[in-house]
Parts: C-alpha cells; sequence; structure tokens
C-alpha cells in the first residue's frame, strides 16, 4: 500500500470501521431478530421493492441454504427434494417468487462503489482497499469460504432436524445428487450478513470520510449487525442465526482441539485444526494421543495434526527414536512415521543458565535429509554447515 495515496483522514476511519466491523463479523449468539428484520425491510424499501410477505428464521445458513435450494428449484429439482425426504413439506408448497439478491445487495453495492472511486485517483482508491485487504478481507473471506464448503460438503437434513456434520456422510437416494449441485451453488447467492464486514467497513469509513450517501446500504448494514447469512426473494426471505461458538487461532483459521470450531444452534459444525478440516470425532482422538494410536492413523494429514499436538519432542521420547549423530551443537534424532517422511530434529541445550541454574532443552525440527547436528542446527538459520560459526551460543 503506498501510503501517500491514501489521506490521513481516510486512513484513520479505515483502521476504527475495521475495528468495529471485525467485531461483527465474529460475533457470535442469537441474532436480534427484530432489528435485523427491520433491516431486511428497510434493504427492500430503498431497492424499491415491496417488503417481503415472510420472514423465515434458520438455526444456520446449512438449513437456509437448503431452504433457498428448493424455493429457487423448478420442479424437477422440487420433486427430487420430495423423493429425497431431504425437504420440508411446507417449503415445496411455498411460493417465494424469483430471487433478488441482485436487486437488494449488488445494485446498491455498486451504487455507493461508483461514489467512492470517484473521489480518490485509482491509486488511492486501491490503496484504500489495500488497507482493509491487509488486515479484515482475508479472515472474513476464509471463514464465509469454510461456511461454504461445509454447506456443499453436508447432506441436507429436514428443516427441524439437526444438521449432520460436513464430514459425515450417509447413504442417499441417488435424487439427492442433483440436489447437492444446486446446494453447493446456493450459497453465492446469499447476502453474508455479519460476513459482508470487510466491504461494509470499507463504505463506512468513506462515508465517514466524505460524506457520501450510504443510505443505499443502510438496510444490509442493519441486517449485517444483527444475524448471520440471508437468502431474499420476491415474497420471501430466509435469514439465519450467528454462530453459538467460533474458535480461531492467532492468524484466524477456524481452530480447535476438542469440539467444533465453529458451530450454529442447529447442530451444523466445522471441525478443524488451525483450517485444516478434521472429522468430528477427530477431537476425542485428540484428548487422549499416544504413539500408537498416532501411528495407526492411515491418514497423514491427520497423522501429522496428532503429531504437532502430541508434541514432536515427546514423540521422539516415546516412540524411541534413533540418535542419528552427535556433535558439538547438539544431537540429530530421528523416528519413521509410516507412509510418511520421517520426523528428524535436533536437541540442543542453551547454553546459557536458567535463573534457577539449570540449562534448557530444546528440540529444533529440520528437513529429513539432514545428516548431522550441525547440519541441522544452520538450516534453522538459513545457512549451511560450513557457514554457521556462531560467534556466542545462546
Amino acid at each position: 500500500m503506498n501510503p501517500l495515496a491514501l489521506p490521513p483522514e481516510l486512513a484513520a476511519q479505515l483502521a476504527d470501521a475495521v475495528t468495529r466491523w471485525e467485531l461483527t463479523a465474529y460475533t457470535t449468539g442469537p441474532a436480534n431478530r427484530p432489528a435485523a428484520e427491520e433491516g431486511v425491510r428497510a434493504a427492500y424499501r430503498g431497492a424499491g421493492l415491496p417488503e417481503p410477505e415472510q420472514i423465515i428464521w434458520l438455526p444456520s445458513p446449512a438449513q437456509a441454504a437448503v431452504a433457498a435450494t428448493v424455493l429457487a428449484g423448478d420442479t424437477e429439482t422440487r420433486t427430487a427434494a420430495g423423493e429425497s425426504q431431504a425437504f420440508p413439506e411446507a417449503l415445496l408448497g411455498l411460493d417465494a417468487g424469483s430471487p433478488v439478491r441482485d436487486l437488494v445487495r449488488t445494485a446498491p453495492w455498486e451504487r455507493v462503489r461508483a461514489q467512492t472511486t470517484s473521489l480518490l485517483t485509482p491509486a488511492g482508491w486501491a490503496a484504500a482497499w489495500e488497507f482493509v485487504n491487509a488486515t479484515c478481507w482475508p479472515r472474513v473471506n476464509r471463514l464465509a469460504g469454510e461456511i461454504r464448503r461445509g454447506i456443499g460438503r453436508l447432506v441436507a437434513a429436514p428443516t427441524g432436524t439437526t444438521a449432520t456434520s460436513p464430514v459425515a456422510r450417509r447413504r442417499r437416494p441417488r435424487s439427492d445428487s442433483s440436489v447437492e449441485m444446486l446446494l453447493r451453488r446456493v450459497t453465492l447467492d446469499a447476502v453474508l450478513g455479519q460476513h459482508d464486514a470487510p466491504w461494509l467497513a470499507f463504505f463506512e469509513a468513506f462515508g465517514e470520510t466524505f460524506k457520501i450517501d450510504l443510505a443505499p446500504l443502510d438496510g444490509l448494514m442493519r441486517v449485517a449487525r444483527e444475524a448471520g447469512w440471508w437468502w431474499p426473494f420476491e415474497r420471501v426471505v430466509l435469514i439465519c442465526e450467528r454462530p453459538a461458538e467460533l474458535h480461531l487461532d492467532d492468524l484466524g483459521r477456524l481452530h480447535r482441539a476438542v469440539g467444533p470450531a465453529l458451530a450454529f444452534p442447529d447442530g451444523f459444525a466445522l471441525h478443524a485444526w488451525h483450517g485444516m478440516p478434521v472429522p468430528a470425532e477427530f477431537g476425542a482422538a485428540m484428548a487422549d494421543l499416544s504413539v500408537a494410536r498416532i501411528r495407526e492413523e492411515p491418514n497423514a494429514e491427520l497423522r501429522r495434526v496428532m503429531l504437532e499436538h502430541f508434541g514432536f519432542d515427546r514423540y521422539l521420547l516415546e516412540s524411541g527414536a534413533e540418535a542419528m549423530h552427535r556433535d558439538e551443537t547438539g544431537v540429530l534424532w530421528k523416528a519413521e512415521v509410516a507412509d510418511d517422511e520421517p520426523l528428524v530434529m535436533v536437541e540442543v541445550v542453551n547454553s546459557t543458565p536458567e535463573p534457577d541454574g539449570t540449562s534448557r532443552t530444546s528440540f529444533l525440527r529440520v528437513p529429513p535429509w539432514t545428516t548431522t547436528a550441525r547440519q541441522g542446527v544452520a538450516w534453522t538459520f538459513g545457512l549451511s554447515a560450513e557457514e554457521y560459526e556462531p560467534l556466542r551460543q545462546t
């Protein structure tokens, strides 16, 4: 980002807006339904549409996507849905009209965007967006993407029942295949509510700085502050609750060792370890790990997660690892891992004593091709063994 291209007042407003809207993006707990519904009606009025006749609340974007798949489907799709017994009969008979996302969300979005682009040079506008892109956008967009993928992996469950975990699948009739394809597609038709935070922060900062008219986005902002994803149709709106739980690591990735990293009130949940999807039952295995359990895990990616959680140094000690080499820098250890590269680490001792007089031992993971302890320690500094000549060990 070129700081000279970004007016100081706009930079300050962007920082404040991003902070506020990030909190909105990660808010959990029950939606404020009355306020969200008022926001929906305001969005319809702002788009020049009659207010929706029905606003239907659903406990998760999974069930809302299922319902939207039915409402947007043709006769063949609805017939397939009925035969698969994957959808509630009440939705099969509901005439919601056509989707109106373009009118409710895209058109006002573009009107405000046109105002913002006219206020700065192209470089200034790009710098403003880069400011948001460097902070709020990647994390929130990744979270929305994980929800989409989770819904895509979901076998639809009837309204009122608990949605299955996205990694748990059941056998289903052949007619579900076309419904599943539509289910994946319909997630792109949602207004993302709280997960539209990056763009809303961007526009709000411009509004505060340049006093541009944000009225076209008023309804969208009101819904985003109070609820989750929603699907607008001519006569019906499907809107869902916010997550009941959300657990992220320091990089903003879904992460939890035991239990779902993201969970909605109906049980729709995503389990992940530092952003990597894991089975729902994986947490129980993580709570009671052993060398034998790690070795038995057939999935290489999950096995690496287990190793990380168990501790590489602990695994070396308890797995009967072989000391491959010793020199003045430390000890090179190697443990074989089935169907994967071996675990190779250098054991080093801190030459500076701790306050209690003891010396701290550390294990440094190094590439599997490492053959000497010096080579391994040098690699951690980006040096070759010949280049590594520390003036003072710490």
